[in-house]
């Protein structure tokens, strides 16, 4: 085999965090467990011709299980935080009101167990799971989510805030809304735009009505959200393909970014959605903008934009392509769009903290005679991005960590089980776990640049 060497030691300083992340319906599975209730992923997965592959998440990676066996793997990668999301349903089966002890109890010990092996936890209160029964009240369109939710936020604080240091609200709205309740591909499988902005809305105005709710809770913690994020490039220098790339960046980034900061909704995009916006109350932006300690970062590709082909031809070629180097799930390898999406939070936004809450790339892993999954590739990929963030600190940006997405290979919502991102492979029939090669670069990257 060839060797793996990981990138020379460079400008990560000390309290610099390397870690790897997961969310909770993609690894627990006893999707019916002691007390928890439907979650919209559990309804969706079972609806016959949703999922690519006819899987569910309801065994999944077992973690509900095996978590203590999961826990002393991190250990083994010198994992120094691990980044894991809670289930809304497993705490409050109804959505609101009664709380599930024993569901409050699995993170409970989830938590002491990560701390007693020094690894910090940074918990995500909603990673997509929403209760069903909140959906069949209207979901994140209804207004009647954000006091729901922050009552989810409150309880879970209460309970953890005394332990937990790094608390993220919502995981990458924009998939919440966009995916789930416009195009229909995630739960709740949804096709309307007017659900979707009002969704958006919604979990952002969660977020801020969370954020102080969490500080009162855990007044030691640090509290943030996480967003995906893509640099869009327009395909010429036409006008046309940049004034798309423009409104690209509005509907993924600057819709989600702007407000976070007081800007408001960027006037473009508000325009666009016209009457769609209306669920904007008096004082809502105000309550958005609460600051934050962090900003968290998932990134994987950049977007390269084209304008709809005209009548007339055109006059600009297109003059940026994607490169050739994709990922299996068809995402293009472009480390360099990390560097220029935090550094533009930094000098546009100035953010005071920023993580990469997520970075990685799915392969069609399989395990080789000799027992070993070599994954070279997501070798490659890793050292890029990692030296990609490098840069960017070194341009001033004030990068606190970085999150491998993901621990290990898990169900990959409406992909099923046949997408594989993990640093550890999974036979998901016997539930054995395998360190791929990624996981053992990752690992002497992390003794070789952390400093003790």
């Amino acid at each position: 085999m060839a060797s793996i060497q990981a990138p020379e030691p460079t400008t990560f300083p000390e309290g610099f965090l390397w870690g790897s992340a997961t969310s909770s319906y993609q690894i627990e599975g006893a999707w019916n467990a002691g007390g928890k209730s439907e979650s919209i992923w559990d309804r969706f997965s079972a609806t016959p011709g949703k999922i690519e592959d006819g899987t569910n998440g309801r065994v999944a990676c077992n973690h509900y299980e095996l978590w203590p066996a999961d826990i002393s793997l991190m250990s083994s990668l010198g994992l120094q935080t691990y980044r894991f999301s809670l289930s809304w349903p497993r705490i409050l089966p109804e959505g609101r009101g009664h709380i599930n002890k024993p569901g409050l109890d699995f993170y409970s010990r989830l938590v002491d167990a990560l701390l007693e092996a020094g690894i910090v936890p940074s918990v995500t209160l909603y990673h997509w799971d929403l209760p069903q029964i909140l959906q069949d009240l209207g979901g994140w369109p209804d207004r009647m989510i954000v006091a729901a939710f922050a009552e989810y936020a409150d309880a879970v604080t209460r309970h953890l805030g005394d332990r937990v240091s790094m608390w993220s609200t919502i995981n990458e709205p924009w998939v919440v809304a966009k995916v789930g309740y416009q195009w229909g591909v995630h739960a709740p499988g949804h096709t309307s735009q007017r659900e979707a902005v009002r969704a958006a809305h919604h979990l952002l105005l969660a977020h801020g009505t969370a954020v102080p709710i969490i500080r009162a809770n855990s007044p030691r913690a640090d509290v943030g959200i996480v967003l995906n994020l893509a640099p869009q490039h327009a395909a010429s220098t036409g006008s046309d393909d940049r004034r798309a790339a423009r409104f690209v960046d509005g509907l993924n980034n600057r819709w989600f970014l702007d407000p976070l900061v007081g800007f408001g909704y960027p006037a473009d995009i508000s325009a666009f959605y016209g009457n769609d916006i209306d669920v904007v109350q008096p004082g809502d932006m105000q309550i958005i903008a609460t600051p934050l300690d962090f900003l968290g970062v998932n990134y994987y590709s950049r977007g390269v934009n084209r304008a709809e082909e005209q009548s007339v031809p055109r006059n600009v070629p297109q003059t940026v392509f994607p490169s050739d180097e994709t990922t299996a799930m068809d995402w293009e390898v472009y480390p360099a769009g990390l560097t220029e999406t935090l550094v533009r939070l930094h000098t546009h936004y100035q953010f005071p903290a920023l993580y990469v809450t997520e970075n990685g790339a799915a392969y069609d892993d399989e395990v080789s005679a000799d027992g070993r999954v070599h994954d070279e590739r997501r070798v490659s990929y890793y050292r890029r991005h990692v030296q990609a963030a490098a840069q960017a600190m070194a341009l001033g940006v004030p990068l606190r960590g970085y999150y491998v997405w993901s621990l290990m290979d898990n169900f990959e919502w409406a992909h099923g089980l046949s997408k594989r991102f993990g640093l550890v492979y999974v036979d998901f029939e016997t539930q054995e776990r395998i360190l791929k090669d990624s996981a053992i670069w990752y690992r002497d990257f992390i003794a070789a640049n952390s400093i003790a």
